[in-house]
């Protein structure tokens, strides 16, 4: 009878591991095709891509004196003719639930736009600026700036891209552009929340901010003068995905094997230790 029983533990042991491993955790690729984060708190991966070195076709320039480092961007423009040194930048950087930063493949089909009136009527990506979700199926070149972030190696930036970024050049050196607050239109606008927006009027960008802590609301910004010693702005639109999307009943990150696989959920595999160990207990008592 004692070797019975073993037996019988054993099985039921070896039934229950399996069924723990089948709803266990793992990563997984979301309804809407987009890379979901082995973290639970993330729903998607953090997007990597280095700055371009020397020599690289996107590497432009950088001062002699180690001020600034320019990399070239497809939406960079010039006015025509030009009526002075004035220049600016707007960009937008979506971040995941952990602060990293994304490039929207869990959010296709959205977009976030911010118009800049008539002074860039000129720019054909401008009046107004729209980018679309996810950066990397609309753009040649999805991230194109390193706003944020420092590192010793680099005069401004940590090394890594991280904002996807609209520029112009040639304006009156004391021109003003206003630009509106953000839209966030699109199938998955209620996952993005405009944290802020972090703005400079100067030569070169201070990178050594952080885009969650720094990001003040539009009402504290809401455009920039241009100034002849200091024609110069840039603002960045911070954006952040928020927990769920509504196409998963679990948490984030934590979709089971058992729940991809067709008609064996939880409830089915629960089923399957319940028919297992019914059977256990009637051999046992034969």
């Amino acid at each position: 009878m004692s070797t019975q029983r073993t037996s019988i533990r054993n099985r039921v042991l070896v039934i229950v591991t399996l069924c723990t491993l089948l709803t266990g955790p793992v990563a997984v690729v979301s309804a809407s095709g987009g890379a979901l984060a082995d973290d639970a708190n993330a729903t998607e991966e953090p997007y990597l891509e280095d700055v371009p070195e020397e020599g690289d076709e996107y590497f432009e320039m950088e001062d002699p004196d180690g001020e600034w480092i320019s990399y070239l961007n497809p939406r960079d423009w010039y006015r025509d003719p030009m009526a002075g040194d004035g220049s600016g930048k707007i960009c937008v950087t979506l971040l995941n639930e952990e602060g990293e930063f994304i490039v929207g493949e869990t959010v296709p089909e959205t977009t976030a736009t911010i118009d800049t009136g008539d002074p860039l009527d000129w720019h054909p990506d401008a009046n107004p600026v729209v980018v679309e979700f996810p950066l990397t199926e609309h753009y040649d070149r999805p991230l194109d700036a390193d706003q944020f972030g420092t590192t010793d190696d680099s005069p401004q930036g940590d090394g890594s891209l991280d904002s996807h970024c609209v520029e112009w050049h040639g304006l009156e050196d004391d021109a003003t552009i206003e630009y509106t607050d953000v839209e966030i239109a699109g199938e998955h606008a209620d996952r993005i929340e405009v944290v802020g927006y972090v703005q400079q009027a100067n030569e070169a960008w201070d990178t050594d901010v952080d885009p969650l802590e720094d990001a003040v609301p539009y009402e504290e910004v809401g455009g920039w003068s241009y100034q002849t010693e200091d024609s110069h702005g840039q603002v960045v639109v911070v954006l952040q995905l928020q927990s769920g999307d509504g196409d998963r009943s679990q948490p984030a990150g934590e979709t089971s094997f058992a729940d991809r696989m067709p008609g064996f959920g939880p409830l089915a595999a629960l089923a399957a230790v319940g028919v297992a160990l019914i059977g256990a207990l009637a051999r046992r008592r034969r």
